[in-house]
C-alpha cells in the first residue's frame, strides 16, 4: 500500500473517531435533557429528546460500521487510534448510565400510574391493569365506589 493511501486511511479513521466523539457528546446532552424533561413532566421536550436520541444512535451505528471497516483495512492505524477509541467507549459508558437512570425514572412513574389506575377502577391490590403486550385486561371495568 502506498504512503498516500495509508495517510488517507489514517485521516479517515481519525475523522470517523472525531465524528463519533461529537455524536456521543451530543447523546450525553440529549440524555441529560431527557432527564430534565422527565423531572418537569414536559412531554413535548421528552418526545424531542427521544427522537434526537434515536437519530444519534443510528448515526453512531453507521459511524461504528465505518470505523470497523477502516480498522480492518488498516490495523496499524487502528492501533494508533486506541486512545481516541477509548475516549469514545468511556463516553458511551457514561451515556449508558444516563439512559439507565432515565429508564428507572420512567419505570417508577409507570408503576405509580398503574397503582393510581388500579385505585380508580376499583381493582387496587390486583397485580396488573395491562398485559405484557399493553392490552387492557377485560375484567377491569370501572365500578361505582360509592353512591349518594
Amino acid at each position: 500500500m502506498n504512503r498516500q493511501l495509508q495517510h488517507e486511511l489514517d485521516d479517515a479513521l481519525a475523522a470517523v473517531l472525531g465524528d463519533m466523539q461529537q455524536a456521543v457528546d451530543q447523546l450525553a446532552r440529549v440524555l441529560e435533557a431527557e432527564r430534565a424533561a422527565l423531572d418537569t413532566r414536559d412531554s413535548d421536550a421528552l418526545g424531542q429528546a427521544g427522537t434526537r436520541k434515536q437519530t444519534l444512535m443510528l448515526q453512531l451505528e453507521q459511524l461504528d460500521a465505518e470505523r470497523q471497516q477502516l480498522a480492518f483495512e488498516q490495523p496499524a492505524a487502528a492501533a494508533a487510534a486506541t486512545s481516541a477509541w477509548s475516549r469514545v467507549v468511556q463516553r458511551l459508558q457514561y451515556c449508558h448510565l444516563l439512559n439507565q437512570r432515565n429508564g428507572s425514572v420512567v419505570s417508577q412513574r409507570l408503576g405509580q400510574t398503574r397503582r393510581a389506575l388500579a385505585v380508580l377502577t376499583g381493582h387496587a391490590g390486583e397485580s396488573e391493569l395491562y398485559g405484557r403486550s399493553g392490552e387492557l385486561h377485560a375484567s377491569l371495568r370501572s365500578q361505582v365506589l360509592a353512591a349518594v
